[in-house]
């Protein structure tokens, strides 16, 4: 009778916007009847879900000090537990590293240390939009982007503020952000609507009489540093309070092909992994590990009865057909790790594509330990509700549930400061800066969209106009024109998503598009 109760309530959840209906009876564990567990079989339950994270304090190097705070701060090198991804973070979620964080580390169980490695700090872009309940929790952390390193047993690590670094060294082969970003105008394109202002990332930027796409720097963006982000009278600048290098250990990998021969025909569900599956139960079976593809014509079936129009009426919604999605049940996500509740925004009117700049070492295999270790980053290191992008790629093209929330529903990220509001944030594991990313990658990219925005109405080849909620490049409450598919650098002055993965949008809308049949 319990079980039955429990599936009752889901249905009901599945009903609700906030998802919060059924709480009482998913305080109680799950078990999948055997057609559904046979589904789901392959990760361990939640409760015996590996992965840790250690937390390590930085220290000032040697008496280098101004002002009475650090202007360098490190870890010599030491042993540690084994982890596979790093990042640093920091106690002022609104504070900036102005500088550069660089790490090695020693495979496990060998003497082997590699080469200094530069860790992306330009990473505040990458969060929920100022004002929002996310960004007001109290535990929200500044920090860098996580870097993937592999499997790793020591670590040496150093950061150094913007003006401190010596004339060689710490900034010896880092690339130079500035040349290899490439300027809107030429990465796009050049469109225009029918009243001659260009949608962001083509050039457009002049601030009209209604204040449309009006570029105007916020406070602290311009006036207070110098080009390189040091202070403007040629001093040494000074590091955030609280400096604190995180290293994440994402767990084993499930076994090859699911769990063992002998593994039990009913797999036991917590209640928040039920509660994340369940808002996918019209689109897999719950506890599934992937929302199977559809084709085209059983896509548009599904999308013409949710909307309650029969299919002899003709109609022919432009939506792509649906990719296969691994859920965060595959990916091996703890449930537990973030917040109970899912949060939403009205519709999805546009997609901003990012890379992860975690860096190209990873085998496709490896991806879901990557995207476990970027979970664990973003809730635990970085204070966050939950991972904070919709959806992740990797180099293979195979597509990963994100947020939960839902794959077909309008879940509220934290991936583009400014435009988290009625958009989706896809992130292509990598770094794709100067390398180039995989066609396969963009393939699931414009796969991905032709079916996420086809439920929601919107051309992928199209421009849309979505209203900042403050950054760096727009002020709050600006309505810019954007294209359906975006850079993420399209709402936000930063490298992301990678020169020569910016370069591939086009590609990907005209594919996208296609896809939906347009």
């Amino acid at each position: 009778m319990t079980g039955m109760r429990t599936i009752v309530c889901m249905r009901g959840f599945l009903a609700s916007s906030i998802g919060v209906t059924c709480a009482a009876a998913l305080a109680l564990p799950v078990a999948l009847p055997s057609t559904a567990a046979a589904t789901a079989a392959g990760p361990p339950a939640a409760g015996a879900l590996p992965g840790s994270t250690q937390s390590l304090p930085l220290a000032p190097l040697g008496s280098d000090r101004a002002g009475g705070g650090p202007r360098a701060e490190g870890l010599p090198r030491r042993d540690v537990r084994p982890f596979s991804l790093l990042g640093v973070v920091w106690d002022d979620a609104d504070a900036e590293l102005r500088g550069t964080v660089q790490v090695r580390t020693r495979a496990t169980g060998t003497t082997v240390w590699s080469a200094w490695q530069d860790v992306e700090t330009h990473n505040h872009e990458h969060a929920a939009d100022p004002g929002a309940a996310e960004r007001g929790s109290g535990r929200v952390r500044g920090a860098t982007a996580p870097l993937w390193v592999g499997d790793s047993d020591g670590v040496e690590v150093r950061v150094r503020a913007r003006g401190a670094e010596p004339a060689t060294g710490a900034r010896a082969g880092r690339p130079d952000t500035a040349r290899d970003r490439a300027p809107a105008s030429h990465a796009h394109a050049s469109t225009a609507d029918a009243e001659g202002r260009a949608p962001a990332g083509d050039g457009g930027g002049r601030t009209s009489a209604d204040g449309v796409e009006g570029r105007t720097p916020t406070d602290g963006v311009e006036g207070r540093t110098s080009a390189d982000g040091a202070p403007a009278d040629g001093s040494p600048g000074l590091l955030p309070a609280g400096l604190r290098l995180e290293l994440v250990d994402p767990g084993a990998e499930p076994p090859p092909g699911g769990a063992p021969a002998d593994a039990p025909r009913a797999t036991t569900l917590t209640a928040e992994a039920a509660a994340s599956s369940a808002v996918n139960a019209d689109l897999a079976p719950l506890g599934a590990l992937a929302v199977p593809e559809l084709t085209k014509e059983r896509t548009r079936a599904d999308l013409l009865a949710a909307r309650g129009l029969p299919g002899a009426t003709g109609a022919r919604p432009y939506v792509g057909p649906r990719p296969r999605i691994v859920t965060r049940r595959g990916w091996g996500a703890d449930e537990r790790l973030r917040e109970r509740n899912f949060a939403y925004t009205k519709t999805v009117k546009a997609a901003f594509v990012h890379h992860s700049a975690t860096g190209n070492n990873y085998r496709c295999s490896q991806a879901p330990s990557v995207l476990r270790s970027i979970y664990r980053y973003h809730v635990e290191s970085s204070g966050w509700r939950d991972i904070g992008y919709n959806f992740a790629v990797d180099k293979c093209g195979n597509i990963y549930e994100g947020r939960a929330g839902g794959v077909a529903k309008a879940v509220l990220g934290a991936h583009t400061l400014g435009f988290n509001t009625n958009s989706m944030g896809i992130a292509v594991l990598g770094t794709y800066t100067s390398a180039a990313p995989p066609k396969a990658a963009v393939t699931a990219v414009a796969r991905l969209t032709a079916w996420k925005l086809g439920l929601f109405g919107a051309n992928p080849r199209g421009t849309t106009y979505l209203k900042s909620g403050g950054g760096n490049l727009y002020s709050k409450g600006t309505k810019v024109r954007l294209h359906v598919i975006s850079g993420h650098r399209d709402g936000f002055a930063t490298e992301c998503p990678g020169r020569r993965l910016y370069s591939k949008l086009g590609t990907a809308r005209t594919a996208s598009a296609r896809y939906q049949g347009r």
